[in-house]
C-alpha cells in the first residue's frame, strides 16, 4: 500500500461549493512505437469532483513499460482544490531496442492545490537508474539520451516538469517525470507521465 502525502489542506469526502478544480493521476502512456500504438489512459485518475481516491495495480505495456502500484486523492476545503498521486516500481524498456537504457524510478509523486492567487505544486521523485539525476533537481530539468540517427535524440526526460498557460491563468499542470520519445523523429514517438497533477483555481463555472 502506497502512502500518499497530504497537502497542508485536507482531503474532503464530499466537494464543497467553489470555482477550483483538480485532479490527478499516477501516470500515464501514449506512445507509437515501430508503427504500433500503445496508450493507457490516466492511471489511478481522481478529480476534486469524484472520483476523490483511486488506486491501480500497475501492470506492463507489452515491451514499452510498466507501471507498479500507483494511487491518487482528491478534493476541497472551500474554494481550495488538492490533488495528489504517486507511485513505484517503474520501468521504461521501449528505448532498450533502439541500444538506449532501461529507466526506473522507485517512487514518484505529484501534488498541487489553489489560492485565490493561482496554484501550487511539487513533486517528489526516488531513485532512478539508467539516467543520471542530480540530487536536488530544479524545476523542468531536462536530460537528453542521445543515440538516434544522425545525431538525433533516443528521447528526452524532464524531471520536476509544470507546464503552465501563456498567458498564465493561474492553472498549472505538474508532472514528476515525463519522457519523450524520438522528439526530433524516429522509429517511436510519443510520451509518457509518471505523476500528474493538475489544479485550476477559477476552472470550476
Amino acid at each position: 500500500m502506497l502512502a500518499v502525502t497530504t497537502l497542508s489542506v485536507p482531503l474532503l469526502a464530499a466537494a464543497a461549493p467553489g470555482t477550483s478544480t483538480g485532479w490527478a493521476s499516477s501516470g500515464s502512456l501514449d506512445v507509437t512505437v515501430d508503427n504500433e500504438h500503445v496508450v493507457t489512459g490516466e492511471l489511478a485518475k481522481c478529480t476534486a469532483d469524484g472520483p476523490y481516491r483511486a488506486q491501480t495495480q500497475g501492470g506492463a505495456t507489452g515491451d514499452v513499460a510498466a507501471f507498479g502500484l500507483g494511487e491518487s486523492g482528491c478534493g476541497r476545503s472551500g474554494d481550495v482544490a488538492v490533488a495528489q498521486a504517486s507511485g513505484h516500481r517503474f520501468e521504461a524498456t521501449v528505448l532498450k531496442r533502439y541500444g538506449g537504457p532501461v529507466i526506473t524510478v522507485r517512487t514518484y509523486s505529484a501534488k498541487c492545490a489553489t489560492s485565490e492567487n493561482g496554484s501550487g505544486g511539487e513533486v517528489s521523485i526516488g531513485a532512478v537508474q539508467g539516467i543520471t539525476v542530480p540530487a536536488e533537481i530544479p524545476p523542468n530539468h531536462r536530460i537528453v539520451i542521445p543515440g538516434g540517427a544522425a545525431g538525433t535524440a533516443l528521447a528526452t526526460v524532464v524531471l520536476n516538469e509544470t507546464v503552465t498557460p501563456q498567458p498564465p491563468d493561474g492553472s498549472l499542470v505538474t508532472h514528476a517525470v515525463h519522457i519523450r520519445l524520438f522528439p526530433q523523429g524516429g522509429p517511436a514517438s510519443g510520451d509518457i507521465y509518471l505523476g500528474t497533477a493538475a489544479c485550476d483555481p477559477f476552472g470550476k463555472k
